[in-house]
């Protein structure tokens, strides 16, 4: 990806039209359904509501920026994959977004649950899920998070390089446990995606090189370490990916690097993870796959794969997290000031302040990301109006919508809803410019109900401590905060 503009992508001039796919509406009061949640309508009168409680109420009850959740739809996108994928393990992405409410949605679903931190895990923990429907990735992994996957007896470690394999080894001996692992391999793989989400090339920090051999020794050194159970190979090929075409290489990559296994050492691995990265829609021109649309033909792949190669068709799982949690939220944003630039060559833009931004979604300037927005709280008769809308942060690129029809008569004090914003956003906020983090709440039947409270400046200044000596302690450790 080349940059034109030093601050990124999201810089470039597409000039005062917007980019090509984006049309201006009939309707600019209208929801795009593939957008938004089941649970989502707007009133005669404008307003937009979810699962029977409109955004004033959120709003007034809550506050603004706000992460709401459908709870019904959350629930019935993992139970849609759990039903497409039977027979498969379904492991929920937490990293997509996760807190203990939600990871009791997962576990009360019947889905799995992947964790890539001691923080994450102690999470699920915490919710209750079982810990032998729980995975640990990461490619840093710390001994205290080792150490907390295998006294809390988790399903399975995902091993990511090889001095891994001999810090595992070291301390599942020393616990006196066995390890299930499974081997994280690259497949070189070019998923169609942004270059920061594409795992699966050689060149990055996630995995094993197929390629370069490194995947067989790691497999190896796996099968013959004390304390580990060699589980099977992992693969992930990337992030919001519409076609099948990319686990098509990667099973027939993966899948031979099992029989080639198989062939040196007599053993048939029993598991294979083909990873996740399912994409949603988050404007008009996105168009993914269902769940079952994805497992018959990921399915169909495997099954051709494993019969050219002469194989039995190993334990199969996937990791779709996105693709739950995603669609199931809007961000909820009031305006603070509107702002019309003129542009050069004539036109102009107008720039909508909300109260939020980078720090509650940092995706649009760290992806170029784009997504979508609708005035929530009203009906307008206004012509529709090409708007940016942007957050309060001491930065030109605290994008939230990049552009976006808003009816002309966008006011200080409405309601924006930003759909598609359930994951990434909040689980990759940050306290920037010292702007306490939104809370997290779900709407289930005319219910509003809290899953994560708003950050407070008392929230912020507890950490901030001013200049304490340092007690020569080792610090905490994620096992503590399981007691």
């Amino acid at each position: 990806m080349t940059h034109t503009h030093v601050a990124g992508a999201i810089h470039q001039d597409v000039g005062h039209r917007g980019p090509a796919w984006l049309q201006v509406p009939e309707d600019v009061n209208a929801l795009l359904p593939q957008l938004w949640s089941e649970g989502v309508t707007k009133t005669d009168d404008g307003v937009l509501a979810v699962a029977g409680v409109t955004v004033a109420e959120i709003a007034d009850r809550v506050g603004t920026a706000a992460l709401v959740f459908d709870e019904a739809d959350f629930r019935a996108r993992a139970r849609a994959f759990a039903d497409a994928f039977a027979g498969w393990d379904v492991y929920y992405a937490g990293k997509s977004f996760l807190s203990t409410g939600v990871a009791r949605w997962i576990a009360e679903e019947g889905l799995h649950l992947d964790t890539c931190t001691g923080g994450e895990l102690t999470v699920a923990l915490r919710a209750g899920v079982d810990p032998a429907r729980i995975g640990l990735h990461g490619n840093n992994k710390s001994d205290a998070e080792i150490e907390l996957a295998l006294t809390s007896g988790i399903g399975r470690i995902v091993i990511d390089s090889m001095p891994e394999i001999d810090r595992v080894s070291q301390i599942a001996t020393e616990l006196g446990v066995t390890a299930p692992v499974l081997v994280r391999v690259t497949p070189g793989v070019e998923a169609h995606t942004h270059e920061y989400i594409a795992t699966a090339r050689e060149d990055q920090k996630f995995g094993l090189s197929l390629s370069g051999g490194d995947a067989l020794e790691a497999l190896l050194a796996c099968h013959d370490a004390p304390g580990l159970d060699l589980r099977g190979i992992h693969s992930h090929i990337g992030s919001q990916i519409f076609d099948a075409e990319g686990f098509e290489v990667s099973a027939r990559r993966t899948l031979g690097l099992h029989a080639q296994f198989a062939a040196r050492t007599g053993v048939a691995l029993p598991e294979l993870d083909l990873g996740g990265g399912f994409g949603i829609a988050y404007t008009s021109q996105d168009t993914p796959s269902t769940p079952m649309e994805l497992a018959t033909r990921i399915g169909a792949i495997v099954g051709a794969e494993c019969a050219a190669l002469g194989i039995d068709v190993p334990r199969l799982s996937i990791e779709p997290g996105r693709a739950i949690s995603g669609p199931a939220a809007f961000m909820l944003y009031r305006v603070g000031t509107v702002k019309v630039v003129q542009l050069d060559g004539g036109g102009s833009r107008t720039y909508v302040s909300v109260d939020g931004g980078m720090s509650d979604n940092i995706r649009t300037a760290l992806y170029g990301a784009s997504y979508s927005a609708t005035v929530a709280n009203r009906r307008s008769s206004a012509a529709p109006v090409l708007a940016r809308v942007v957050g309060k942060h001491c930065e030109s690129g605290d994008i939230v919508v990049r552009d976006e029809f808003l009816p002309g008569d966008v006011t200080a004090g409405d309601l924006i809803a930003v759909p598609a914003s359930g994951a990434y956003s909040y689980s990759m906020a940050s306290n920037y410019n010292h702007v306490p983090r939104p809370p997290v709440v779900a709407v289930r039947d005319g219910e509003l109900s809290v899953l994560v409270r708003r950050e407070t400046i008392e929230d912020l200044l507890r950490c901030d401590v001013g200049q304490e000596p340092v007690d020569g302690g080792t610090g905490e450790r994620f096992a503590a905060a399981v007691d």
